[in-house]
C-alpha cells in the first residue's frame, strides 16, 4: 500500500469495488449508477491514477474460477490501487448466486481483504430481489427454488448443491461465520448494528445477513457505514449512496448514440440464457451455433462464424451461441476436461467478438460472466461508461476503441427475461 500511494495521487474516491468477473463488476456499477453515484469501470487494475472526478471505482476482474492465490492476489492490487486513490470503504462484489467451490473463491478473498484492512469483522449479502434472489435464515433463494435446486446445481465450474451460506462460507473461510437473520433487519439498522456487536463479541468475523426485498437492503444499508469493507452482490449497492450523503447525480446514464451492427455473443450455459436463445431464434433471427465436438479446429470454427456473421449482419441482429445443455457440457468436458472446455470455447467467442467488431458491429451484447471477461480481453477494452439499464443487473455501456465506438452490455448467464436479446436493442435505440 505505501508503494501504491505514492505511484498514484489520492483522488475523492468514496467507494472502491473490486469485482470477481466482468459482468457482476457491470452489474454492479449499473446498481450504483441508479441509486445516485457517478461510478467508473475499469477492466483489470489501472495503471494510472484516476482523473475522473468519480463518486466510486469499480475494477472488474477474471478471478471467480482462478484458483484461490491467484484470486487473493489479484484482488490485493485493486485494493492497494483503490486506497491510493482515497477510498474510504472497499466493496469485494460476487455473482448473487454465491458461486465458488468449497475451497472459494469467496471466503480466502474475503479474509485476505479483511486482514490487509485490519478489520475484525464483514458481511456476506448475496441477495439481489430484482433478480430473485432473497436470503431467508441464512438460505439463499433463486426465485422460489434454493440454490441447490436451481439451475446452479448444474453449473460446469461451479456447480451449487448446497443452499445454506453460513456452511458454504464457513468451509471457505478460517475466521467464524454467523448469520443476521430477518427478523433483525426487519426492526431496522440499529437492530442490525447490536446484531453485528454482538456477533463481533462472539468471535464472529463474516455474517451472512437476511434480505428478501429491496426495503431490507436500504434497512441494511446504513449499519454498513463504518464497516472497511463489504462483501455481497450488487443489491448491497442500493442502501450505500445514503451513507455517503449523495444526491442522484443527473444524467449519469446517458450514453452517445449507437452505430454499427448489431450482434450477439453467447457463452452462458445457464437457464435463462438457453430461454434467451430459444426466443430469438422462434423470433425467426438468424443464429449460429458453436459445436466443440464437430469443429475441426478452432481456426476453422472462428473462420467459419464469422463468415456466416459477414452474410447475416444488416438489418437485424445476429446471434453466435455456444450455449448447450448440462448433458452436452458434460460430453464436451470428457473429451477436453473442465478448464480445457470452458477456456475452448471463451476464446473461440473473444475471437469472434474481436472479428465482429471489425465486420463493423457497433452494438454488442455478450452473455456469460466467462465469456465477457475474455471478450472483453479480447477487445481491449480498457474502461466504460454505465449506461440505461436493459434488465436488473444489465446496463448498456460505452468505450470508444482504436476500430471506432463500440456499445456493450455484458449479461450475466442467469440474468434478464426471455426476451432480452431483442429488448437490449430497442433500450439502446
Amino acid at each position: 500500500p505505501a508503494c501504491a500511494a505514492r505511484r498514484y495521487p489520492r483522488m475523492k474516491v468514496k467507494l472502491g469495488c473490486i469485482a470477481d468477473d466482468f459482468t457482476g463488476a457491470t452489474d454492479l456499477a449499473n446498481n450504483l449508477v441508479r441509486a445516485g453515484m457517478r461510478v467508473t469501470q475499469a477492466f483489470g487494475v489501472p495503471e494510472a491514477q484516476q482523473s475522473a472526478d468519480v463518486d466510486a471505482v469499480v475494477i472488474a476482474l477474471k478471478s471467480r474460477t482462478n484458483p484461490a492465490q491467484e484470486a487473493v492476489q489479484q484482488s490485493m492490487l485493486a485494493l492497494h490501487w483503490l486506497k491510493a486513490q482515497g477510498a474510504t470503504q472497499i466493496y469485494f462484489k460476487y455473482c448473487s448466486t454465491f458461486d465458488s467451490t468449497p475451497s472459494g473463491n469467496i471466503g480466502p478473498v474475503a479474509e485476505a481483504l479483511m486482514d490487509a484492512l485490519g478489520t475484525d469483522f464483514t458481511v456476506a449479502t448475496p441477495a439481489f430481489p430484482d433478480n430473485g434472489r432473497s436470503v431467508f435464515k441464512g438460505h439463499l433463494f433463486v426465485g422460489d427454488q434454493l440454490l441447490s435446486d436451481s439451475g446452479m446445481r448444474d453449473h460446469p465450474l461451479t456447480p451449487m448443491l448446497d443452499a445454506n451460506l453460513v456452511r458454504i462460507l464457513q468451509a471457505q473461510c478460517q475466521r467464524r461465520v454467523g448469520l443476521v437473520e430477518h427478523r433483525v433487519v426487519a426492526v431496522g439498522a440499529q437492530a442490525v448494528r447490536e446484531r453485528f456487536a454482538a456477533l463481533r463479541r462472539d468471535g464472529v468475523g463474516l455474517a451472512v445477513v437476511d434480505a428478501i426485498t429491496n426495503e431490507d437492503l436500504l434497512r441494511i444499508g446504513p449499519a454498513l457505514a463504518d464497516l472497511p469493507l463489504l462483501t455481497g452482490a450488487s443489491g448491497l449497492a442500493i442502501g450505500l449512496p445514503q451513507n455517503f450523503a449523495l444526491g442522484a447525480a443527473q444524467h449519469a446514464a446517458q450514453l452517445p448514440p449507437p452505430t454499427g451492427h448489431r450482434a450477439i455473443v453467447s457463452g452462458s450455459c445457464s437457464q435463462a440464457t438457453h430461454e434467451q436463445v430459444a426466443y430469438f431464434q422462434s423470433a425467426g433471427l438468424p443464429s449460429f451455433a458453436i459445436d466443440p465436438l464437430k469443429a475441426a479446429s478452432a481456426d476453422a470454427l472462428v473462420s467459419q462464424a464469422l463468415a456466416w456473421a459477414g452474410e447475416h449482419l444488416g438489418q437485424r441482429p445476429v446471434l453466435i451461441f455456444s450455449s448447450a445443455t448440462p448433458q452436452t457440457v458434460q460430453a464436451v468436458q470428457k473429451i477436453m476436461g473442465v478448464q480445457g472446455a470452458g477456456q475452448w470455447v471463451e476464446d473461440v467467442l473473444a475471437r469472434i467478438a474481436r472479428g465482429l467488431v471489425d465486420l463493423g458491429v457497433g452494438q454488442l451484447v455478450v452473455a456469460g460472466g466467462e465469456t465477457s471477461g475474455a471478450c472483453v480481453q479480447s477487445l481491449g477494452i480498457q474502461s466504460m461508461q454505465i449506461g440505461p439499464q436493459i434488465d436488473p443487473g444489465v446496463p448498456w455501456c460505452y468505450t470508444e476503441l482504436a476500430r471506432g465506438p463500440l456499445h456493450v452490455a455484458l449479461k450475466s448467464g442467469n440474468f434478464g427475461s426471455a426476451d432480452f436479446f431483442e429488448k437490449s436493442f430497442k433500450v439502446l435505440a
